[in-house]
């Protein structure tokens, strides 16, 4: 053993404090309250995070269908009504590719923390 050596408790709590402090200036709720571990904090807060995104697609999406459902039931809208003009579609697009990023991010972060954990517990066991 090396003389270096800290104890898993204050590596555990330095990081739920770091998590939680990370995901509250990033406009999270995720304390170490509401977490047992680290990893659960992280994986709230990657949720919290997809959630917002997910908010803004839908928002979005949903001013690009009022826009077309109005030419398909045969009401003629305000000359403004329709949101399904090119820079919301493109903003859409955007918005859903964030999605896609945060998603693949999130997958990718919570995979391999899992992992490292898995090994870790193996050679401590």
């Amino acid at each position: 053993m090396s003389s270096n050596a800290i104890s898993s408790n204050s590596n555990s709590q330095f990081l739920n404090t770091t998590i939680a402090n990370g995901a509250a200036s990033a406009g999270q709720g995720v304390s170490s309250d509401q977490s047992n571990s680290w990893f659960e904090a992280l994986a709230k807060a990657w949720g919290n995070a997809l959630d917002q995104q997910a908010n803004k697609v839908t928002a979005l999406s949903d001013q690009v269908s009022a826009g077309s459902d109005a030419g398909v039931n045969g009401q003629a809208g305000s000359p403004n009504g329709g949101s399904d003009n090119p820079s919301t579609l493109t903003q859409l697009t955007a918005e859903s590719l964030k999605m896609q990023f945060l998603s693949t991010s999130a997958s990718t972060s919570t995979n391999a923390v899992g992992q490292a954990l898995s090994t870790l517990g193996q050679k401590q066991g």
